[in-house]
């Protein structure tokens, strides 16, 4: 058995068994026992949900759990389970049994909306009706939260709680009137509510679920318009309990005196489903305890019980304390409580502006962005952007270059929203093989892996706070965004929630966040890197840095000069893996394929399984050739708000990686106004040609002697190319001619 630091059974009350499912419940007794608590304890707990309880159940279970289990359920999944219903854990310990991704971290709610001081509550009384009428109390009851076509459920008689006699647990009761039947018939019953309600019993009171019901049962599936929720406090006098409630101006239906130690609210929450009613309720629950009631979270349940007026036990009446009071809906009463506690800081002078130097956030990126800002990366879907922002988070983990920035060294969470878990493992393989100089820090990156379980960016901002809060991170890198947009991407109020959930991120983790987004339709180039984002611009107008990467229109010649270069560099490469002895190659050769060539042959050759090597060679030689191929060519721009504006950076991506190229400089970007990429290309290709017919002019000149005709194969050596691709260039020249091998200047350009 594992050592328990605390009582689980604190947190365990926090959770209404009526709200899980069967491998829930299993898995709380499994946990229960995992911990050394006694079946009973299970036992009491489940019975909370009397509409599923069987006596006997629970022991026959406890039996079948294996304490032995490699993979044991322990008291997390209690204190996780209780924490999804409200609980906080008060425990100073640092190490206690709670893993990593069960931490808590207070929201918004938990730090304000503190809008009682319970210190001067001394109570507002509740005053016993003058003359007792239980049937008007109930008729009173039901025309305030019913419709007189509303199926409601009523319960008057319960049983003794196992080993606790003077408390009584409620039947199953009746769930097929409607409160109209029911009020017309209290109408005529000269006040015997037993002739219409049953008979009640004096040791039990009455009870009523506060949200009608459809007539074919009482649990949550049953439930048919979520309108009320229920606040049920015993934590404080009567008295103090009615003045906290009355103060928060809740949107109160009915208050109601239980006939024992607490009051009964039924809150207004007139949610549209059973997800936004959970939200209300949570919400409504952390108002109330921030103000002073410690509020039984069991009451959670939209089909839960509450006491019925009009009913005694015990001796005391259960009666209507008043209707309702407080704000007159939901909304109203969220309003009112945002703007009582808007959370946001104190205004500050300026009276000691110059006392002390001001230090500025440390960089993370250098000259780019400063830890605990927020960065966007925006370009195109075939930019790279998911494998920049990899690389980004390795040059972070390891403290290099990142591109031609230098990155802080520290903790990076990378948020994968796209691939699956083994796929997002395979990028970062990848990238890191492909830089070449290991991962003695690999251990600074955390992969949060959400593919198929995120949800919008306003529900998992919370989330990832309460995971990270301990985990010290320089950075968190969310990838796509677009999997946890929430509104419409143009209309700039809905964005502008949005991207408050990074600034969320980044105040309470004290941390970068760093995000990409996709450019809009149609070509970029006449554009500023701040307005070719898609949607709003306030995806321009929030960052503190972006990054945009725009495509480069790329000619044929240079990559035909990139591929020889590679061709180059892996024959050299070869040379010295096959045949490290062979030293024959110079400086000049490794700019020359044909030299190159002639190097690897000669090197090899000598090797006895010479074509074996060489049909290996040829084979990484495809492969390297088709990589330069489909890589592609981009220039990145800035738009920083704490650094000066840098010189543009130009990149090759090329599986896996964007490799700095500044030869690409020289490529200019034609304004969308006077030309689409396919003028870009056609502009290409004609520099294109007019660079190959001054090669053949130049390798004419210097090999004729006073203009004589030249070997077609001494210009095809001289060049570089093949014999075809001389006829080629000779068929688009208007200078020269080929006739019998032998290549000659026109007479018109002889004189």
């Amino acid at each position: 058995m594992t050592e328990t630091k605390f009582n689980l059974l604190d947190p365990l009350g926090y959770i209404d068994p009526g709200m899980l499912n069967y491998q829930e419940w299993v898995n709380i007794g499994m946990a229960l026992k995992r911990e050394g608590y006694s079946v009973e304890d299970w036992k009491t707990w489940s019975a909370n949900d009397s509409g599923r309880f069987h006596e006997g159940e629970c022991e026959k279970k406890w039996e079948t759990f294996d304490d032995s289990t490699s993979n044991p359920v322990t008291g997390a999944t209690i204190t996780q389970l209780a924490k999804d219903y409200g609980w906080v854990s008060h425990s100073s310990e640092g190490n206690e049994f709670i893993g990593w991704d069960d931490s808590f971290v207070a929201s918004d709610i938990d730090k304000g909306y503190k809008l009682v001081n319970t210190d001067y509550v001394v109570g507002q009384e509740i005053i016993e009706p003058r003359i007792w009428n239980p049937a008007q109390q109930i008729i009173d009851y039901l025309s305030t939260l019913f419709s007189a076509g509303d199926i409601i459920g009523y319960v008057n008689d319960g049983y003794p709680k196992p080993g606790d006699e003077d408390k009584w647990l409620p039947n199953r009761g009746v769930y097929t009137k409607t409160a109209g039947e029911i009020i017309d018939r209290l109408r005529k019953c000269n006040g015997d509510i037993g002739a219409v309600l049953g008979d009640p019993n004096p040791n039990v009171g009455g009870w009523i679920r506060f949200n009608p019901l459809d007539g074919q049962g009482v649990k949550n599936d049953n439930v048919v318009d979520y309108r009320y929720a229920l606040v049920e406090s015993d934590s404080m006098e009567l008295a103090q309990q009615n003045e906290i409630l009355h103060k928060l101006e809740l949107p109160i239906a009915t208050l109601t005196y239980s006939g024992s130690k607490s009051i009964h609210a039924v809150i207004r929450v007139d949610a549209a489903n059973y997800p936004q009613y959970q939200e209300r309720v949570d919400y409504l629950y952390k108002i109330v305890e921030k103000n002073g009631l410690k509020v039984d979270k069991q009451n959670k349940n939209p089909s839960r019980l509450t006491r019925l007026p009009g009913f005694e036990r015990h001796g005391k009446k259960q009666y209507l304390i008043a209707k309702n009071i407080g704000k007159a809906n939901w909304e109203e009463w969220e309003e009112y409580i945002e703007d009582m506690n808007d959370n946001l800081p104190e205004m500050e002078n300026m009276s000691d502006l110059f006392d002390k130097p001001i230090v500025l956030a440390p960089e993370l990126i250098s000259g780019v962005l400063r830890q605990g800002h927020k960065m966007l990366i925006a370009g195109p879907s075939k930019a790279g952007k998911s494998f920049s922002l990899i690389q980004l988070a390795i040059a972070i983990a390891e403290g290099w270059k990142w591109l031609d920035f230098q990155c802080a060294q520290g903790k990076v969470l990378y948020v994968n929203l796209e691939l699956d878990e083994r796929s997002a493992k395979k990028r970062f393989v990848d990238i890191y093989n492909s830089i070449g100089r290991g991962h003695n820090h690999v251990n600074n990156i955390d992969v949060w892996n959400l593919r198929g379980k995120t949800s919008p960016m306003d529900k998992l901002a919370p989330k990832l706070i309460r995971r990270a809060e301990k985990a010290d991170y320089k950075a968190v890198i969310i990838d796509p965004i677009y999997k946890v947009l929430t509104g419409d991407e143009n209309n700039a109020h809905d964005m502008s929630l949005f991207v408050n959930q990074f600034d969320l991120i980044a105040t309470e983790l004290k941390c970068s966040v760093i995000y990409a987004h996709h450019h809009s339709k149609g070509s970029q180039g006449g554009k500023t890197s701040m307005d070719r984002s898609s949607g709003s611009g306030v995806f321009a107008r929030d960052p503190d840095a972006i990054l945009d990467l725009i495509e480069l229109p790329v000619d044929e010649a240079r990559y035909d000069q990139r591929v020889k270069q590679a061709v180059c560099n892996l024959y050299n490469e070869a040379i010295k893996h096959y045949n490290p002895i062979y030293d024959g190659v110079g400086l000049d050769d490794l700019f020359s394929e044909k030299q190159m060539t002639h190097h690897l042959m000669t090197a090899i050759n000598s090797l006895p399984n010479s074509q074996t090597i060489l049909k290996e060679i040829n084979v990484q030689k495809k492969l390297v050739v088709e990589a330069i191929k489909q890589a592609t060519a981009w220039r990145i721009e800035g738009t920083l708000r704490e650094f000066s504006k840098f010189n543009p950076v130009n990149a090759w991506f090329q599986y896996p990686l964007h490799v700095l190229d500044e030869s690409l400089q020289d490529i200019k970007l034609e304004d969308d106004q006077k030309s689409k990429w396919k003028k870009g290309t056609q502009k290409a290709n004609q520099s294109r040609s007019e660079k190959t017919q001054q090669e053949l002019e130049e390798a004419f000149n210097v090999l004729s002697e006073d203009g004589e005709a030249v070997d077609v194969n001494r210009i095809a050596d001289y060049l570089e190319i093949k014999k075809n691709a001389v006829y080629n260039r000779i068929k688009k020249s208007e200078i020269f001619s080929a006739d019998g091998g032998m290549i000659e200047k026109t007479n018109s350009n002889n004189n």
